[in-house]
């Protein structure tokens, strides 16, 4: 039986690095060791509306069970722009900077919608065809996945 050795501040510093950019795993690979750290995704906490109390002397009417809705895939969206890589995304060249595109603006084939920063390089995303945008589902510096849908383009 041999005794598996490993570095455990090597790990701490990997599962900060997932906590830091809001990755969910990240692997390393030397020489003929490997080394992966998983989380699981931070959980969504919708916030619902609560209806003002009624009025004295209104009569009291139950209240409908909530409905409960699937969550909307967006990524079967016609217009759905993916990220490429994993990455930091920005929406403009520089900070300060207006950002490449707005809602409502229309786009055209190839027209650089956001960047995305991965290994100190800069990655343009380009309109894979012409049309509105929609929504811009990422904000500026924040981390992006593989396959997130960053924006909605009405096609």
């Amino acid at each position: 039986m041999s005794s598996i050795k490993f570095d455990a501040e090597a790990i701490r510093a990997l599962a900060n690095i997932l906590i830091d950019t809001g990755l969910t795993e990240i692997e390393i690979t030397e020489k003929d060791s490997r080394v992966r750290v998983a989380r699981a995704p931070a959980q969504i906490v919708s916030q619902t509306a609560y209806a003002p109390a009624p009025a004295a002397g209104a009569a009291a009417v139950p209240a409908a069970a909530p409905v409960a809705t699937a969550p909307v895939d967006l990524s079967a969206h016609p217009g759905a722009v993916k990220s490429p890589m994993v990455g930091v995304a920005y929406l403009s060249a520089e900070p300060g900077a207006a950002p490449f595109v707005v809602p409502g603006q229309t786009v055209t084939e190839g027209q650089t919608l956001l960047l995305i920063e991965a290994m100190k390089t800069y990655n343009q995303i380009k309109a894979p065809k012409a049309g509105t945008v929609s929504r811009i589902l990422v904000n500026s510096g924040s981390p992006v996945e593989y396959g997130e849908v960053l924006i909605l383009l009405d096609v």
